[in-house]
């Protein structure tokens, strides 16, 4: 297993043996990237069936909005265009901070000010299971941004624990810091989220399936006020609304429908306790 980031996320593996450590994180890791983060869903090139699997996460997605020109990076450990001579604090880094090696701001779409929440288990596994993907060879163009990026996204993260072992605190952290959601279902402002707002949708999406446009995920009879909690979930994990029509990309269904029963419960807790938005 390639080194872990810190020794505090270290110490939570140390009272297992060495082949347990790996096994366990990397099962963790592949399934905060291809499941509840969906990281593919950026940076896996998209086809007319949905994400091409034969070059997974090597970026090259174009993003074109009018704050920005965003492609996503090639994430696989392919040396030349992708993180394979990135180490894993760099890549951990990059995730939870938005800086790359060279110092350069990672923006938007990047939903970096949720990765900052991430914890360190949950950091340390997704880094692990990184370095194991394919490597693929796909160099990308710059991304090209309208709108000024910060100097940081703030101070540098030290430590993150796990999220406090309750319904709704393990759904607030599925719903931000992990799955991202509420970035894309919080109204935008001068191309940044308005969390005073948080959940109330909006956010207009343009693709090959012309203009989606997000929820909303507050209990508001506008939301999901009249929605049961079955209804929700067909609706994560099957792209079905409600009254039974398809619900259109960019929301990652073909990824979410493999998320677990629990996950699924904590994250409806979580939309639940948000106040309503109109």
């Amino acid at each position: 297993m390639k080194r872990i980031i810190g020794a505090a996320i270290a110490s939570l593996w140390l009272a297992a043996p060495a082949w347990a450590q790996d096994a366990a994180l990397l099962a963790r890791g592949k399934h905060l990237v291809e499941v509840t983060g969906a990281c593919g869903n950026c940076h896996t090139p998209m086809g007319p069936q949905g994400p091409d699997m034969s070059r997974a996460l090597s970026g090259g997605n174009v993003f074109d909005e009018p704050p920005f020109r965003a492609v996503a990076s090639n994430i696989t450990p392919d040396p030349e265009t992708g993180i394979g001579r990135w180490t894993d604090a760099q890549i951990a880094r990059a995730i939870r901070e938005g800086i790359r090696p060279d110092g350069r701001i990672i923006g938007p779409p990047m939903p970096i000010g949720l990765y900052r929440g991430l914890s360190d288990r949950d950091l340390a596994a997704m880094v692990a299971y990184l370095r194991t993907v394919p490597p693929v060879r796909n160099a990308v163009e710059a991304s090209v941004y309208r709108i000024p990026l910060p100097p940081a996204y703030g101070p540098p993260v030290t430590s993150v624990p796990e999220p406090a072992d309750n319904p709704v605190a393990r759904g607030a952290y599925l719903a931000n810091a992990v799955a991202h959601c509420m970035e894309c279902h919080t109204p935008m402002v001068e191309g940044r989220n308005d969390f005073s707002r948080i959940g109330a949708g909006g956010m207009e999406f343009r693709g090959p399936w012309g203009v989606s446009v997000a929820r909303n995920l507050t209990p508001h009879a506008n939301g999901l006020g009249g929605w049961t909690d079955a209804e929700i979930i067909r609706a994560i994990t099957t792209g079905v609304s409600q009254n039974d029509r398809p619900l259109a990309p960019p929301m990652a269904f073909w990824a979410y429908r493999t998320m677990t029963p629990a996950e699924l419960s904590d994250l409806v807790s979580y939309l639940r306790s948000l106040p309503p938005q109109p």
